[in-house]
């Protein structure tokens, strides 16, 4: 049969337009989220994903840096160790079991939480050696102490070289000055002096109070079923359960955060010829009633790229910088609201000015109709792709889980989105953010005078009352 190329073409057009309109109809359905507690007490999250041969499963611990304690650094020390000795086997031999049959391992720790991790195949040869290993090292790991000794040593190491990073020292004073004493100021990697006095007994005592059931949640995203889904959620909390840990205790609440009530300007000198600058105040907390609405309006201000205000006023506008960004990160209590922007030191003073000017007038009159539709459109319109993947899903699944958001968080994401209005969001901009009684860290530049150190571009309370009216 004679098939001229123009009519295979016009063909193919036909079902790859086809395939196209259905692709939205396909990419909109949230993945289905089932929950249960196995007797023990372990909380599971569970997605069944047939399309790929792969599980995901992860565990999450409410061990973050913000339950470290005197020990500053602990929580980051100790999901290091997890892979370097378990049940006997030394950290090459952890890697080679998991390598052998493709499976990937990880471990991390932030302020909130901390996790263990697993991707694997499904396929019997393969998953069942990568979950024995998995939970060797969740049952028994072994902490050696030459693998101990060097990670303190390279501990200390990174913790000299931030010293030469001007974005590390932003970062730090920023949260040590806008938290004080509450948990979140502490750095999660520790100080030199919390490294050095850190012992193998500390790290073993704090996974025993911490890495057990009662303290934890387990998510899996894969091609299991539900039943086979119930068998590993008992057996992963009988490993956790080891050693005559039995299902421990939940960790403490993390304190509330208390708000700024003034302003307050940190320069730190830097040899460098460009100044980092960070600016912020406590902001939300996963679960928020404000949370959707300061989202949808930060991404307007500061949180779009070329398209947010901050970005056209900054960099477009002026060529003050060549990146700014505001966001908000939501933690267990109320994370920080953050704008940052990097800027040559003689132009420090002009690009403060102008990033406070379009925060103020931001918080005052909120975004038109016109960028509040524009944003709806930009997150809602990608937010399909953030869930088009395991790893997206695990990431969600373990968030969704810690922080006891609803199950149906992923399906009423996108409408949640579209219903908030403006009013909404300018009332939540107004309530929750001060640009008056900002935290401001400068980093660059020579020392300024001690007296100036927490007044620095910042009017006085008598400057504010004879020039607000102007």
């Amino acid at each position: 049969m004679n098939i001229s190329m123009q009519s295979l073409m016009q063909s193919f057009t036909k079902v790859l337009a086809g395939l196209l309109l259905l692709i939205p109809q396909l990419s909109t359905a949230a993945p289905k989220i089932e929950n249960w507690v196995t007797e023990s007490g372990l909380q599971v999250y569970f997605v069944h994903v047939a399309e790929l041969p792969m599980l995901d499963a992860r565990l999450t611990f409410a061990a973050g840096s913000a339950h470290d304690g005197k020990k500053v650094g602990i929580a980051s020390m100790t999901t290091a160790m997890l892979d370097k000795g378990a049940a006997g086997l030394n950290a090459d031999q952890i890697a080679e079991a998991f390598e052998s049959v493709g499976a990937e391992f990880s471990t991390g720790s932030a302020r909130d939480m901390a996790w263990i991790s697993l991707r694997t195949v499904t396929l019997p040869e393969q998953l069942t050696p990568a979950l024995s290993t998995w939970q060797k090292i969740i049952a028994s790991p072994d902490f050696p102490d030459t693998d101990f000794s060097r990670l303190k040593k390279q501990a200390l190491i990174g913790l000299e070289a931030e010293k030469q990073s001007p974005a590390a020292i932003a970062s730090k004073a920023f949260y040590k000055h806008l938290y004080h004493d509450h948990p979140y100021a502490q750095p999660q990697n520790g100080t030199e002096a919390s490294i050095e006095a850190m012992t193998i007994e500390d790290i073993k005592a704090y996974y025993k109070q911490f890495f057990v059931v009662k303290n934890a949640q387990l998510a899996l995203v894969g091609s299991i079923n539900r039943k086979d889904a119930e068998k590993l959620a008992i057996s992963i909390a009988k490993a956790l359960m080891s050693n005559d840990k039995g299902v421990g205790e939940k960790a403490p609440e993390v304190p509330e955060v208390q708000p700024l009530k003034q302003a307050k300007v940190v320069h730190i000198p830097y040899p460098s010829k460009q100044a980092h600058i960070m600016i912020g105040q406590p902001g939300d907390k996963r679960g928020d009633k404000d949370y959707f609405s300061l989202y949808l309006g930060n991404h307007g201000l500061g949180g779009s790229g070329f398209t947010s205000r901050l970005m056209k006023e900054v960099r477009v506008k002026r060529g003050l910088a060549y990146s700014v960004y505001s966001y908000f990160i939501p933690m267990q209590e109320n994370g920080p609201f953050m704008l940052g922007l990097q800027t040559k030191l003689s132009q420090t003073d002009e690009a403060l000015q102008v990033v406070r000017d379009v925060l103020t007038k931001f918080q005052k009159e909120g975004p038109s109709e016109e960028d509040l539709k524009a944003s709806k459109l930009n997150i809602t319109g990608g937010f399909p792709l953030r869930t088009a993947s395991n790893d997206d899903i695990i990431g969600y699944l373990a968030m969704i889980g810690f922080y006891g958001l609803p199950l149906d968080y992923l399906d009423t994401f996108t409408n949640t989105i579209n219903n908030i209005s403006r009013d909404e969001v300018m009332d939540a901009f107004k309530r929750r953010v001060h640009p008056d009684k900002m935290l401001t860290i400068i980093v660059g530049g020579e020392a300024k005078d001690k007296k100036d150190e927490t007044a620095s571009g910042q009017k006085s309370d008598e400057e504010k009352k004879t020039t607000e009216k102007k």
